[in-house]
């Protein structure tokens, strides 16, 4: 076994080259997750609301977009804004931002459908009493039944970042030096040492997943005390 290789590289697994070079290795693959997640939730959020419209016109968008999105592998997607940027915008985008992109659009169409799950959990009295009171559709929308649905939807978003995280070893394969791709540069390099090295890239992901998995479950408990005193 060759856990010298492992330990002479470990600081590389967890930020690359930095600060003489680019932030790589797994502080990349946590910081392309977490602007993933960021960007998809907005753009999960709209997608989600207009699926919900009542306006057909507002609908199809939302449809065509969430059912093509999740029919296809994220990594098709990934080599899609890879190889069309170029010919759409004229230039070719940085590895990171190509991957950033396909985790957005990817993870923003199942945060469409959670949204919209979560607000059709919620009683469909709400609304009409939100209504009841003047408020407007749009109004009642964002002040009555979004605050409640979001908060319901906490630990669903937590296990898409969960996901999200896992996802983002895809991005290697366009050269995007995250956990994986160091781990393959590294093995690379030194040849005698795959199994200590994928070994330990499998213990830092599981480390990482962990952790976000542990923090939606104590938030499954919370929102359940909460509800049950809510009653």
């Amino acid at each position: 076994m060759h856990w010298d290789i492992v330990w002479q590289n470990f600081d590389y697994f967890l930020w690359g080259a930095f600060p003489q070079g680019p932030l790589g290795g797994l502080a990349a693959s946590i910081l392309l997750a977490a602007l993933g997640i960021f960007g998809a939730f907005w753009l999960g959020l709209a997608a989600g609301l207009m699926r919900l419209s009542k306006r057909i016109w507002v609908q199809i968008p939302s449809i065509v977009y969430i059912e093509i999105i999740r029919g296809v592998p994220l990594l098709m997607l990934i080599f899609w804004f890879y190889f069309l940027a170029p010919v759409i915008l004229g230039r070719r985008l940085p590895e990171f931002e190509c991957a950033l992109v396909a985790l957005i659009v990817f993870t923003g169409a199942y945060i469409g459908e959670i949204v919209r799950a979560g607000v059709q959990s919620l009683p469909r009295g709400q609304m009409e009493a939100a209504r009841g009171t003047g408020l407007s559709h749009a109004q009642a929308m964002t002040h009555i039944i979004l605050p409640q649905a979001l908060r319901n939807m906490i630990p669903s978003f937590v296990n898409q970042f969960v996901s999200l995280t896992k996802d983002t070893s895809l991005a290697y394969i366009i050269g995007v030096n995250e956990l994986t791709k160091a781990a393959t540069t590294v093995n690379n390099r030194t040849v005698v040492a795959p199994t200590e090295i994928f070994i330990t890239i499998a213990l830092l992901y599981f480390v990482v997943c962990y952790v976000l998995t542990s923090a939606s479950r104590r938030m499954e408990k919370h929102l359940s005390r909460y509800q049950a005193r809510g009653r």
